[in-house]
Protein backbone atom coordinates (compact mmCIF):
# COMPACT_ATOMS: atom_id res chain seq x y z
CA UNK A 1 0.00 0.00 0.00
CA UNK A 2 1.31 3.46 -0.91
CA UNK A 3 0.35 6.66 0.93
CA UNK A 4 1.40 10.23 0.18
CA UNK A 5 2.52 12.64 2.92
CA UNK A 6 3.77 16.20 3.11
CA UNK A 7 6.50 15.13 5.55
CA UNK A 8 7.81 11.73 6.60
CA UNK A 9 10.28 11.47 9.47
CA UNK A 10 12.56 8.44 9.57
CA UNK A 11 13.19 8.00 13.29
CA UNK A 12 10.95 8.85 16.24
CA UNK A 13 13.58 9.95 18.74
CA UNK A 14 13.76 13.37 20.34
CA UNK A 15 14.59 15.23 17.15
CA UNK A 16 12.23 13.18 15.02
CA UNK A 17 9.13 13.42 17.18
CA UNK A 18 9.60 17.17 17.75
CA UNK A 19 10.01 17.69 13.98
CA UNK A 20 6.81 15.71 13.44
CA UNK A 21 4.83 17.76 15.95
CA UNK A 22 6.11 21.03 14.48
CA UNK A 23 5.29 19.90 10.94
CA UNK A 24 1.78 18.94 12.07
CA UNK A 25 1.36 22.36 13.71
CA UNK A 26 2.32 23.83 10.35
CA UNK A 27 -0.73 22.14 8.86
CA UNK A 28 1.07 19.32 7.08
CA UNK A 29 0.19 15.65 6.76
CA UNK A 30 2.89 13.82 8.72
CA UNK A 31 4.10 10.26 9.29
CA UNK A 32 6.85 8.93 11.55
CA UNK A 33 8.65 5.63 11.02
CA UNK A 34 10.23 4.14 14.16
CA UNK A 35 11.54 0.58 14.52
CA UNK A 36 11.88 0.83 18.30
CA UNK A 37 9.99 3.05 20.70
CA UNK A 38 9.14 6.71 20.21
CA UNK A 39 11.41 8.91 22.27
CA UNK A 40 14.51 7.12 21.00
CA UNK A 41 17.84 7.08 22.80
CA UNK A 42 17.13 10.11 24.98
CA UNK A 43 13.96 8.71 26.50
CA UNK A 44 14.81 5.02 26.63
CA UNK A 45 18.61 4.69 26.77
CA UNK A 46 20.01 8.10 27.64
CA UNK A 47 18.86 11.40 29.14
CA UNK A 48 15.83 10.33 31.13
CA UNK A 49 16.71 6.87 32.49
CA UNK A 50 20.23 7.92 33.49
CA UNK A 51 18.94 11.02 35.26
CA UNK A 52 16.36 8.92 37.10
CA UNK A 53 19.13 6.66 38.40
CA UNK A 54 21.35 9.63 39.18
CA UNK A 55 18.51 11.04 41.26
CA UNK A 56 18.28 7.76 43.19
CA UNK A 57 22.03 7.97 43.82
CA UNK A 58 21.65 11.57 44.97
CA UNK A 59 18.86 10.68 47.40
CA UNK A 60 20.97 7.86 48.83
CA UNK A 61 23.83 10.25 49.51
CA UNK A 62 21.44 12.80 51.03
CA UNK A 63 20.04 10.19 53.42
CA UNK A 64 23.57 9.18 54.40
CA UNK A 65 24.24 12.81 55.35
CA UNK A 66 20.93 13.22 57.19
CA UNK A 67 22.62 13.61 60.59
CA UNK A 68 24.36 16.77 59.32
CA UNK A 69 20.89 18.33 59.05
CA UNK A 70 19.77 17.15 62.48
CA UNK A 71 17.77 14.22 61.11
CA UNK A 72 17.99 10.79 62.74
CA UNK A 73 17.69 7.76 60.47
CA UNK A 74 17.42 4.30 61.97
CA UNK A 75 19.58 1.61 60.42
CA UNK A 76 21.92 1.99 57.47
CA UNK A 77 20.80 3.62 54.22
CA UNK A 78 21.21 1.35 51.20
CA UNK A 79 20.14 0.97 47.60
CA UNK A 80 17.38 -1.32 46.36
CA UNK A 81 18.61 -1.26 42.79
CA UNK A 82 15.69 -3.18 41.29
CA UNK A 83 13.28 -0.70 42.85
CA UNK A 84 15.35 2.19 41.46
CA UNK A 85 15.19 0.53 38.05
CA UNK A 86 11.41 0.14 38.37
CA UNK A 87 11.03 3.84 39.21
CA UNK A 88 13.19 4.73 36.22
CA UNK A 89 10.99 2.63 33.93
CA UNK A 90 7.78 4.16 35.28
CA UNK A 91 9.09 7.62 34.38
CA UNK A 92 10.10 6.46 30.90
CA UNK A 93 6.73 4.78 30.28
CA UNK A 94 4.82 7.87 31.38
CA UNK A 95 6.78 10.12 29.03
CA UNK A 96 6.41 7.67 26.14
CA UNK A 97 2.64 7.68 26.61
CA UNK A 98 2.78 11.46 26.47
CA UNK A 99 4.45 11.38 23.05
CA UNK A 100 1.79 9.01 21.71
CA UNK A 101 -0.86 11.42 22.98
CA UNK A 102 0.86 14.34 21.22
CA UNK A 103 0.92 12.29 17.99
CA UNK A 104 -2.79 11.63 18.40
CA UNK A 105 -3.51 15.33 18.92
CA UNK A 106 -1.46 16.25 15.84
CA UNK A 107 -3.00 13.46 13.73
CA UNK A 108 0.48 12.11 13.08
CA UNK A 109 0.63 8.58 11.66
CA UNK A 110 3.14 6.29 13.39
CA UNK A 111 4.51 3.28 11.53
CA UNK A 112 6.19 0.78 13.87
CA UNK A 113 8.70 -0.80 11.53
CA UNK A 114 12.06 -0.47 9.81
CA UNK A 115 12.22 2.21 7.15
CA UNK A 116 14.44 2.12 4.07
CA UNK A 117 14.85 5.06 1.69
CA UNK A 118 14.25 4.15 -1.95
CA UNK A 119 15.69 5.77 -5.03
CA UNK A 120 13.61 6.97 -7.99
CA UNK A 121 10.94 4.36 -8.62
CA UNK A 122 7.41 3.78 -9.82
CA UNK A 123 6.27 5.52 -6.64
CA UNK A 124 8.19 8.76 -7.22
CA UNK A 125 10.58 10.15 -9.86
CA UNK A 126 12.88 11.34 -7.06
CA UNK A 127 14.58 9.52 -4.20
CA UNK A 128 12.88 9.64 -0.81
CA UNK A 129 10.05 7.14 -0.79
CA UNK A 130 10.26 5.13 2.44
CA UNK A 131 9.54 1.42 2.43
CA UNK A 132 8.42 0.25 5.88
CA UNK A 133 9.09 -3.37 6.78
CA UNK A 134 7.17 -4.87 9.69
CA UNK A 135 8.37 -7.54 12.12
CA UNK A 136 5.26 -9.66 11.61
CA UNK A 137 6.12 -10.12 7.94
CA UNK A 138 3.08 -8.26 6.67
CA UNK A 139 3.27 -6.40 3.36
CA UNK A 140 5.54 -3.36 3.30
CA UNK A 141 3.99 0.09 3.42
CA UNK A 142 5.23 2.67 0.91
CA UNK A 143 5.27 6.22 2.22
CA UNK A 144 5.69 8.85 -0.49
CA UNK A 145 6.70 12.19 1.03
CA UNK A 146 7.10 15.58 -0.54
CA UNK A 147 9.85 16.03 2.05
CA UNK A 148 11.75 13.51 4.14
CA UNK A 149 13.55 14.17 7.44
CA UNK A 150 16.16 11.61 8.47
CA UNK A 151 16.44 11.44 12.27
CA UNK A 152 17.97 8.02 12.84
CA UNK A 153 20.16 9.04 15.79
CA UNK A 154 23.31 7.33 16.99
CA UNK A 155 24.65 4.28 18.80
CA UNK A 156 27.46 3.75 21.33
CA UNK A 157 30.94 3.35 19.90
CA UNK A 158 33.55 0.94 21.18
CA UNK A 159 37.30 0.50 20.90
CA UNK A 160 38.65 -1.58 18.06
CA UNK A 161 39.24 -5.05 19.43
CA UNK A 162 36.98 -4.66 22.46
CA UNK A 163 33.64 -6.32 21.81
CA UNK A 164 30.62 -5.14 23.77
CA UNK A 165 28.66 -8.20 24.93
CA UNK A 166 26.42 -6.29 27.41
CA UNK A 167 27.30 -8.87 30.06
CA UNK A 168 30.92 -8.29 30.99
CA UNK A 169 31.73 -5.41 28.65
CA UNK A 170 28.88 -2.91 28.72
CA UNK A 171 27.79 0.06 26.66
CA UNK A 172 25.66 2.71 28.32
CA UNK A 173 22.66 0.85 26.84
CA UNK A 174 23.58 -2.36 28.62
CA UNK A 175 24.43 -0.61 31.87
CA UNK A 176 20.87 0.72 32.05
CA UNK A 177 19.55 -2.85 32.00
CA UNK A 178 21.62 -4.15 34.91
CA UNK A 179 19.56 -6.04 37.48
CA UNK A 180 22.23 -5.91 40.15
CA UNK A 181 25.06 -3.50 40.79
CA UNK A 182 28.61 -4.74 40.29
CA UNK A 183 31.00 -4.42 43.22
CA UNK A 184 33.54 -2.75 40.93
CA UNK A 185 33.61 -1.29 37.42
CA UNK A 186 36.18 0.07 34.99
CA UNK A 187 34.87 2.95 32.91
CA UNK A 188 36.76 3.48 29.65
CA UNK A 189 36.27 7.15 28.79
CA UNK A 190 36.16 10.19 31.05
CA UNK A 191 33.94 12.36 28.89
CA UNK A 192 30.42 13.49 29.70
CA UNK A 193 28.69 10.10 29.62
CA UNK A 194 31.58 8.30 31.31
CA UNK A 195 31.76 10.78 34.18
CA UNK A 196 28.00 10.71 34.74
CA UNK A 197 28.19 6.91 35.07
CA UNK A 198 31.24 7.21 37.30
CA UNK A 199 29.36 9.62 39.55
CA UNK A 200 26.28 7.42 39.71
CA UNK A 201 28.11 4.15 40.34
CA UNK A 202 30.35 5.71 43.00
CA UNK A 203 27.36 7.16 44.84
CA UNK A 204 25.69 3.74 44.71
CA UNK A 205 28.75 2.32 46.47
CA UNK A 206 30.47 0.72 43.49
CA UNK A 207 34.27 0.86 43.33
CA UNK A 208 34.97 2.92 40.18
CA UNK A 209 38.09 3.30 38.04
CA UNK A 210 38.02 5.76 35.12
CA UNK A 211 40.52 5.42 32.26
CA UNK A 212 40.62 8.53 30.04
CA UNK A 213 42.81 8.79 26.94
CA UNK A 214 43.14 12.60 27.06
CA UNK A 215 45.32 14.42 29.58
CA UNK A 216 42.27 15.38 31.65
CA UNK A 217 38.70 14.30 32.23
CA UNK A 218 35.99 16.23 30.37
CA UNK A 219 38.41 17.39 27.64
CA UNK A 220 35.74 19.49 25.88
CA UNK A 221 34.90 21.55 28.97
CA UNK A 222 36.66 24.53 30.56
CA UNK A 223 39.98 23.42 32.05
CA UNK A 224 39.31 24.97 35.45
CA UNK A 225 35.94 23.24 35.67
CA UNK A 226 37.39 19.86 34.72
CA UNK A 227 40.20 20.37 37.26
CA UNK A 228 37.67 21.18 39.99
CA UNK A 229 35.61 18.05 39.29
CA UNK A 230 38.79 15.95 39.33
CA UNK A 231 39.71 17.49 42.69
CA UNK A 232 36.29 16.77 44.16
CA UNK A 233 36.31 13.18 42.91
CA UNK A 234 39.80 12.57 44.21
CA UNK A 235 38.51 13.78 47.57
CA UNK A 236 35.70 11.20 47.25
CA UNK A 237 38.33 8.53 46.53
CA UNK A 238 37.08 7.86 43.01
CA UNK A 239 40.05 6.52 41.02
CA UNK A 240 40.82 8.30 37.73
CA UNK A 241 43.72 7.83 35.33
CA UNK A 242 44.26 10.31 32.50
CA UNK A 243 46.60 9.91 29.52
CA UNK A 244 45.57 6.26 29.69
CA UNK A 245 45.86 4.31 26.45
CA UNK A 246 43.62 1.27 26.94
CA UNK A 247 44.94 -1.87 25.27
CA UNK A 248 41.72 -3.34 23.90
CA UNK A 249 43.38 -6.56 22.77
CA UNK A 250 44.51 -7.25 26.35
CA UNK A 251 40.94 -7.68 27.61
CA UNK A 252 40.10 -11.02 29.09
CA UNK A 253 37.39 -12.58 31.20
CA UNK A 254 38.62 -13.99 34.49
CA UNK A 255 37.10 -16.16 37.21
CA UNK A 256 36.53 -13.05 39.32
CA UNK A 257 35.41 -10.65 36.59
CA UNK A 258 37.34 -8.85 33.86
CA UNK A 259 40.87 -7.66 33.25
CA UNK A 260 42.32 -5.06 30.89
CA UNK A 261 45.63 -3.25 30.50
CA UNK A 262 46.38 0.40 29.84
CA UNK A 263 49.58 2.27 29.12
CA UNK A 264 49.84 5.27 31.44
CA UNK A 265 52.81 7.61 31.13
CA UNK A 266 54.78 4.91 29.34
CA UNK A 267 54.06 2.16 31.85
CA UNK A 268 51.66 -0.72 31.32
CA UNK A 269 49.22 -1.23 34.17
CA UNK A 270 46.66 -3.97 34.72
CA UNK A 271 43.15 -3.22 35.95
CA UNK A 272 40.58 -5.69 37.23
CA UNK A 273 36.90 -5.31 38.09
CA UNK A 274 33.55 -7.06 37.90
CA UNK A 275 32.62 -5.26 34.68
CA UNK A 276 33.84 -2.77 32.09
CA UNK A 277 31.72 0.10 30.78
CA UNK A 278 32.86 1.55 27.45
CA UNK A 279 32.03 5.22 27.00
CA UNK A 280 34.06 6.56 24.08
CA UNK A 281 31.45 8.47 22.12
CA UNK A 282 28.66 7.66 19.70
CA UNK A 283 28.50 6.96 15.96
CA UNK A 284 25.72 7.85 13.54
CA UNK A 285 22.98 5.37 12.67
CA UNK A 286 23.24 5.79 8.90
CA UNK A 287 23.95 2.24 7.79
CA UNK A 288 21.25 0.16 6.10
CA UNK A 289 18.76 3.00 5.77
CA UNK A 290 19.04 3.32 1.99
CA UNK A 291 21.41 6.27 1.63
CA UNK A 292 23.07 4.44 -1.25
CA UNK A 293 19.85 4.95 -3.22
CA UNK A 294 20.25 8.73 -3.00
CA UNK A 295 22.83 11.44 -3.75
CA UNK A 296 23.18 12.21 -0.04
CA UNK A 297 26.79 12.78 1.03
CA UNK A 298 28.27 11.42 4.26
CA UNK A 299 31.58 11.87 6.05
CA UNK A 300 32.70 9.42 8.73
CA UNK A 301 29.15 8.08 8.69
CA UNK A 302 27.53 11.46 9.38
CA UNK A 303 25.14 12.98 6.84
CA UNK A 304 26.29 16.30 5.40
CA UNK A 305 23.70 19.11 5.51
CA UNK A 306 23.41 22.87 4.99
CA UNK A 307 22.40 25.48 7.57
CA UNK A 308 18.75 24.42 7.31
CA UNK A 309 19.52 20.67 7.40
CA UNK A 310 18.97 19.96 3.72
CA UNK A 311 21.10 17.21 2.24
CA UNK A 312 22.33 17.14 -1.36
CA UNK A 313 18.80 15.99 -2.17
CA UNK A 314 17.13 19.30 -1.28
CA UNK A 315 13.79 17.68 -0.36
CA UNK A 316 15.54 15.34 2.09
CA UNK A 317 16.66 16.76 5.42
CA UNK A 318 18.68 15.25 8.27
CA UNK A 319 18.83 16.25 11.94
CA UNK A 320 20.14 15.12 15.32
CA UNK A 321 22.90 12.65 16.05
CA UNK A 322 23.13 11.40 12.46
CA UNK A 323 24.65 14.74 11.36
CA UNK A 324 27.98 16.19 12.58
CA UNK A 325 26.64 18.66 15.14
CA UNK A 326 26.51 18.61 18.95
CA UNK A 327 24.97 15.33 20.12
CA UNK A 328 22.44 16.70 22.60
CA UNK A 329 18.70 16.09 22.76
CA UNK A 330 17.80 19.79 22.88
CA UNK A 331 19.99 20.39 19.84
CA UNK A 332 18.13 17.68 17.91
CA UNK A 333 14.81 19.26 18.98
CA UNK A 334 15.85 22.66 17.68
CA UNK A 335 17.23 21.21 14.45
CA UNK A 336 13.96 19.35 13.94
CA UNK A 337 11.95 22.52 14.50
CA UNK A 338 14.10 24.49 12.06
CA UNK A 339 13.86 21.76 9.41
CA UNK A 340 10.08 21.48 9.76
CA UNK A 341 9.63 25.24 9.51
CA UNK A 342 11.96 25.46 6.52
CA UNK A 343 9.92 22.78 4.76
CA UNK A 344 6.77 24.81 5.48
CA UNK A 345 8.35 27.89 3.88
CA UNK A 346 8.55 29.80 7.15
CA UNK A 347 11.31 32.31 7.75
CA UNK A 348 13.97 30.55 9.78
CA UNK A 349 17.35 31.44 11.22
CA UNK A 350 20.27 29.05 11.37
CA UNK A 351 21.20 27.65 14.75
CA UNK A 352 24.19 29.23 16.48
CA UNK A 353 25.80 26.27 18.21
CA UNK A 354 27.86 28.55 20.45
CA UNK A 355 24.58 29.46 22.17
CA UNK A 356 23.63 25.90 23.05
CA UNK A 357 23.74 25.19 26.80
CA UNK A 358 25.51 21.97 27.79
CA UNK A 359 24.84 20.07 31.00
CA UNK A 360 26.67 17.30 32.83
CA UNK A 361 24.68 15.64 35.59
CA UNK A 362 27.55 14.51 37.77
CA UNK A 363 27.60 15.11 41.48
CA UNK A 364 28.68 17.97 41.52
CA UNK A 365 26.78 19.23 38.43
CA UNK A 366 28.41 21.07 35.53
CA UNK A 367 26.83 23.39 32.97
CA UNK A 368 28.17 25.71 30.31
CA UNK A 369 27.17 27.87 27.38
CA UNK A 370 29.19 29.78 24.82
CA UNK A 371 32.89 29.18 24.37
CA UNK A 372 35.54 28.33 26.93
CA UNK A 373 38.39 30.63 27.91
CA UNK A 374 40.77 28.50 25.86
CA UNK A 375 38.55 28.71 22.77
CA UNK A 376 38.09 32.47 23.19
CA UNK A 377 41.84 33.03 23.18
CA UNK A 378 42.25 30.75 20.16
CA UNK A 379 39.69 32.89 18.32
CA UNK A 380 41.67 36.03 19.07
CA UNK A 381 39.57 37.55 21.85
CA UNK A 382 41.20 39.70 24.50
CA UNK A 383 39.55 38.06 27.49
CA UNK A 384 38.51 39.32 30.90
CA UNK A 385 36.89 36.99 33.40
CA UNK A 386 35.08 36.80 36.68
CA UNK A 387 34.80 33.87 39.05
CA UNK A 388 32.66 33.39 42.12
CA UNK A 389 32.66 30.42 44.49
CA UNK A 390 29.46 28.90 45.88
CA UNK A 391 30.93 28.89 49.38
CA UNK A 392 30.13 32.62 49.45
CA UNK A 393 26.41 31.98 48.85
CA UNK A 394 24.10 31.43 51.82
CA UNK A 395 21.69 29.13 49.97
CA UNK A 396 24.56 26.81 48.99
CA UNK A 397 25.53 26.50 52.65
CA UNK A 398 21.89 25.87 53.55
CA UNK A 399 21.81 23.00 51.05
CA UNK A 400 25.11 21.67 52.34
CA UNK A 401 26.51 21.90 48.80
CA UNK A 402 29.07 24.69 48.68
CA UNK A 403 31.65 23.19 46.30
CA UNK A 404 32.27 24.75 42.92
CA UNK A 405 32.07 28.10 41.20
CA UNK A 406 30.71 30.10 38.29
CA UNK A 407 33.11 31.53 35.73
CA UNK A 408 32.18 34.18 33.17
CA UNK A 409 34.45 35.26 30.33
CA UNK A 410 33.87 38.42 28.32
CA UNK A 411 35.56 40.35 25.51
CA UNK A 412 37.52 43.34 26.85
CA UNK A 413 36.81 45.39 23.73
CA UNK A 414 33.06 44.77 23.21
CA UNK A 415 32.21 43.78 26.81
CA UNK A 416 30.01 40.96 25.41
CA UNK A 417 29.79 37.76 27.42
CA UNK A 418 31.57 35.04 25.45
CA UNK A 419 30.98 32.06 27.69
CA UNK A 420 29.81 30.87 31.08
CA UNK A 421 31.00 27.73 32.86
CA UNK A 422 29.49 26.48 36.11
CA UNK A 423 30.25 23.68 38.52
CA UNK A 424 28.15 23.47 41.65
CA UNK A 425 24.71 22.72 43.08
CA UNK A 426 21.80 22.75 40.61
CA UNK A 427 23.79 24.54 37.91
CA UNK A 428 22.00 22.57 35.18
CA UNK A 429 18.87 24.44 36.24
CA UNK A 430 20.69 27.79 36.34
CA UNK A 431 22.45 27.75 32.96
CA UNK A 432 19.38 28.97 31.04
CA UNK A 433 19.82 32.48 32.46
CA UNK A 434 23.34 32.52 31.06
CA UNK A 435 22.07 31.23 27.71
CA UNK A 436 19.51 34.04 27.57
CA UNK A 437 22.21 36.55 28.43
CA UNK A 438 24.26 35.37 25.47
CA UNK A 439 21.31 35.37 23.07
CA UNK A 440 20.70 39.01 24.03
CA UNK A 441 24.43 39.89 23.77
CA UNK A 442 24.35 40.92 27.41
CA UNK A 443 27.36 42.39 29.14
CA UNK A 444 28.60 41.48 32.62
CA UNK A 445 27.40 44.93 33.78
CA UNK A 446 23.83 44.15 32.65
CA UNK A 447 23.77 40.81 34.46
CA UNK A 448 25.46 42.31 37.51
CA UNK A 449 22.85 45.06 37.73
CA UNK A 450 19.95 42.62 37.48
CA UNK A 451 18.61 42.11 40.99
CA UNK A 452 18.65 38.45 42.00
CA UNK A 453 16.53 37.31 44.96
CA UNK A 454 18.19 36.39 48.25
CA UNK A 455 18.83 33.73 49.39
CA UNK A 456 19.13 31.82 46.11
CA UNK A 457 21.83 29.94 44.27
CA UNK A 458 21.31 32.25 41.30
CA UNK A 459 22.93 35.10 43.26
CA UNK A 460 26.22 33.44 42.34
CA UNK A 461 25.66 34.28 38.67
CA UNK A 462 25.24 37.95 39.48
CA UNK A 463 28.33 37.89 41.70
CA UNK A 464 30.38 36.24 38.95
CA UNK A 465 29.23 38.91 36.50
CA UNK A 466 30.22 41.66 38.94
CA UNK A 467 33.56 39.92 39.46
CA UNK A 468 34.43 40.34 35.74
CA UNK A 469 35.15 44.00 36.46
CA UNK A 470 36.30 43.47 40.05
CA UNK A 471 33.00 44.49 41.64
CA UNK A 472 31.81 41.30 43.39
CA UNK A 473 30.19 42.04 46.74
CA UNK A 474 30.77 38.78 48.58
CA UNK A 475 34.03 37.64 47.06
Amino acid sequence: MATEYDVVILGGGTGGYVAAIQAAKNGQKVAVVEKGKVGGTCLHRGCIPTKALLRSAEVLQTVKKASEFGISVEGTAGINFLQAQERKQQIVDQLEKGIHQLFKQGKIDLFAGTGTILGPSIFSPTAGTVSVEFEDGSENEMLIPKNLIIATGSKPRTLNGLTIDEENVLSSDGALNLETLPKSIIIVGGGVIGMEWASMMHDFGVEVTVLEYADRILPTEDKEVAKELARLYKKKKLTMHTSAEVQAASYKKTDSGVEIKAIIKGEEQTFTADKILVSVGRSANTENIGLQNTDIATENGFIQVNDFYQTKESHIYAIGDCIPTIQLAHVAMEEGTIAANHIAGKETEKLDYDLVPRCIYTSTEIASVGITEEQAKERGHDVKKGKFFFRGIGKALVYGESDGFIKIIADKKTDDILGVSMIGPHVTDMISEAALAQVLNATPWEVGNTIHPHPTLSESFREAALAVDGNAIHG
